[in-house]
């Protein structure tokens, strides 16, 4: 009887560990989520590369990713930026380290934060998507607003202001904003996840 309780207290922390690291292993990226976890990765070393002789300091973690206030020394790599951008048309919106626009659809949801855009919708609006081996910089963009969800097919989107966030297929080179509006629910995304439009 002593032995059967003994296994049973045993048990429980042991069920509980599995379902924490089955957790691990199922959020964005599969079996690199014990290692991620466990030690940081090279890419998080790298990214701490001085800037003008300091470290940059992590504002923001979400689980595995971490998420600095500023930009990118230059030579990092594995690296997302978002940086907030500025257009007549629009006002204040967010663009990707290479100057590409970023935009949110209105049929997803912010609380709770849910990708309503797959299959063909996710050619023409491709997902801005973060690896376990990346970090995310932000210039402009409060670190506290973004984040990322995981999508349908595992993959770790990244959101503003709990908006998922997307690139236009037909946006060819930095500043365009042909996205804008299309459908009457595509916006470029403003620094605080909202519709960037100009006032």
């Amino acid at each position: 009887m002593n032995s059967a309780k003994h296994f049973q207290r045993v048990t429980v922390p042991l069920a509980a560990a599995a379902i924490a690291l089955a957790g691990l292993l199922s959020a964005c990226g599969g079996d690199k989520g014990v290692e991620a976890a466990a030690k940081p990765s090279s890419t998080a070393t790298a990214a701490a590369a001085t800037i003008a002789g300091q470290a940059p300091a992590v504002a923001k973690t979400q689980g595995w990713l971490k998420i600095y206030d500023g930009i990118a020394a230059a030579g990092t790599t594995n690296v997302v930026q978002l940086r907030a951008t500025s257009n007549p048309t629009v006002g204040q919106y967010v663009s990707d380290g290479s100057g590409r626009s970023l935009y949110r659809f209105d049929k997803d949801t912010a609380a709770p934060s849910v990708s309503n855009c797959s299959g063909q919708c996710a050619t023409t609006w491709p997902p801005l998507t973060v690896t376990r081996d990346q970090v995310l910089y932000t210039a402009g963009v409060d670190p506290q607003l973004v984040g990322f969800i995981e999508r349908a097919d595992g993959t770790c989107q990244i959101t503003i202001g709990g908006w998922p966030v997307y690139y236009f297929s037909k946006d060819t080179k930095p500043g365009d904003l042909l996205g804008q509006g299309v459908g009457g629910t595509w916006f470029a995304v403003a620094p605080n996840g909202g519709k960037a439009l100009s006032k």
